[in-house]
């Protein structure tokens, strides 16, 4: 699997992620159908920064060898992340019905699926032209 690419799409999603919610978290809240005055533009601006610092971490780590026990760490808290959050927005759009769920939950479903699968395997590393006599 090429892992890069999964980094890349990972990092993508969850600094526009991160921005949107760091800069706008009133206008999320209105769109949600929320109250925008209380302690939620807090909570929205800090999970911002949250899903901001976990796409730097990504985008820097993208070249390296990820999955088996290379950059293990990084392996671990993206399937962490993505599964814990897959499994949170499927109860919730059980619970719910509500369509403003659905399309991130299967964002979810995907990287959880993705990223367990590069914790899990081996990575095959290139053949590369390096270190010939």
């Amino acid at each position: 699997m090429n892992t890069k690419l999964v980094m890349m799409a990972s990092a993508i999603a969850m600094g526009v992620i991160g921005i949107i919610l760091s800069f706008m978290p009133h206008e999320v809240l209105q769109y949600a159908g929320s109250n925008p005055t209380s302690i939620h533009p807090l909570i929205l601006q800090l999970m911002g920064a949250l899903y901001f610092s976990f796409a730097m971490i990504n985008w820097t780590a993208k070249a390296n060898l990820i999955g088996g026990i290379y950059a293990r760490p990084i392996a671990i808290g993206n399937f962490t992340h993505f599964i814990v959050g897959a499994l949170a927005l499927i109860k919730g759009y059980m619970a719910s019905r509500m369509n403003i769920i659905l399309t991130p939950c299967i964002f979810y479903v995907i990287f959880a699926v993705l990223f367990g699968i590069i914790l899990f395997t081996h990575p095959v590393k290139k053949e590369g032209h390096g270190n010939r006599i």
